[in-house]
């Protein structure tokens, strides 16, 4: 396979941009998709599935709740693997370009600020989505007593995650993005599709009985979907993006896990109980904090600042 050259100074492209390098019709985003979905929906839920099978005595009643607390956690993140899988064939096979461009047009990723966006969005909701709720709801905390298991735990937790963040921030930041660019560079429009789509399906998870249209707006739509493409079209990067996404999946997963949420873990902590209006308060309260530590704390360099470019190379 031959990825075609970018004959560009990449430091002066966005991401956004990069859609443009290589092949990129129509009709290949669309066969893209088919791509990614079928190995995340279909091949994905195989494997799902194959991991209830393995974790049940009964092989012909598969029941999530049966499941011990690895096997729980390994059931929702089976998938992911074949998800990235997807984005990667999607992206080197049918566009001909590096998988790279999703996150940046540079020829390097920055990892210092995949690691700012780790610690930016970390303080506030470990002080506020946390502690504050300590405050409020002191009863509904309670420590997990099992620390062999949560220590065996950490290394599986650390992985499966990591490959979870990364893949949504690869699809719903970089490839839906990008190939919504196709129809209009308005970064509104981008931003709005990146939200909407994101927030899609996330709609089944179990948060959003408890909590409602309330935590379908805060919790999806607000900041996974809007504030984090936001910072991805003002960086021209997702690297901030992926480092939020990952702080906040893994301490939901490994240090504070709410009991009902879409993951079961054997975390450090469990919260007994979700508290709806709490949490969507807490994420308005988070959100001035996190930019203010991305953008003011953290002096952005050469390799963050907003970049732009009106030309569009590539080929057809």
């Amino acid at each position: 396979m031959k990825i075609n050259a970018i004959k560009t100074k990449v430091q002066d492209a966005t991401y956004v941009e990069a859609a443009r390098w290589g092949k990129y019709r129509g009709w290949r985003y669309v066969l893209g998709l088919v791509i990614i979905l079928f190995a995340w929906l279909v091949v994905g839920t195989g494997a799902s599935v194959l991991v209830a099978i393995i974790g049940q005595p009964d092989y012909f009643v598969l029941d999530y709740l049966v499941l011990g607390p690895f096997g729980k956690f390994l059931f929702v993140m089976a998938g992911f693997p074949f998800f990235l899988a997807g984005v990667l064939i999607a992206v080197t096979l049918i566009h001909r370009r590096y998988p790279r461009t999703l996150i940046t047009a540079r020829e390097r990723i920055d990892w210092r600020r995949i690691g700012q966006g780790f610690v930016a969005w970390s303080v506030p909701a470990f002080l506020i989505g946390v502690l504050g709720q300590y405050l409020f709801y002191p009863d509904s905390f309670s420590f997990n007593s099992d620390l062999k298991t949560f220590a065996l735990f950490v290394p599986l937790a650390l992985v499966f995650t990591a490959i979870q963040t990364t893949t949504e921030e690869l699809f719903f930041r970089g490839y839906i993005v990008q190939g919504a660019s196709m129809i209009s560079t308005n970064r509104v429009f981008l931003a709005l599709v990146a939200a909407m789509v994101f927030t899609l399906p996330h709609l089944l998870n179990p948060e959003v009985s408890a909590g409602g249209w309330l935590t379908v707006f805060s919790n999806y739509f607000l900041v996974p979907g809007l504030l984090w493409t936001v910072v991805s079209l003002i960086d021209g990067t997702t690297e901030l993006a992926i480092g939020a996404h990952f702080a906040n999946n893994i301490g939901s997963i490994l240090l504070f896990n709410i009991t009902g949420s879409a993951v079961t873990t054997p975390a450090l902590f469990t919260i007994n109980e979700y508290h709806a209006t709490y949490g969507a308060l807490s994420v308005l309260v988070a959100i001035p904090i996190f930019l203010a530590i991305a953008y003011k704390v953290f002096k952005r360099d050469k390799a963050s600042e907003p970049v732009f470019q009106s030309d569009r190379i590539g080929r057809r």
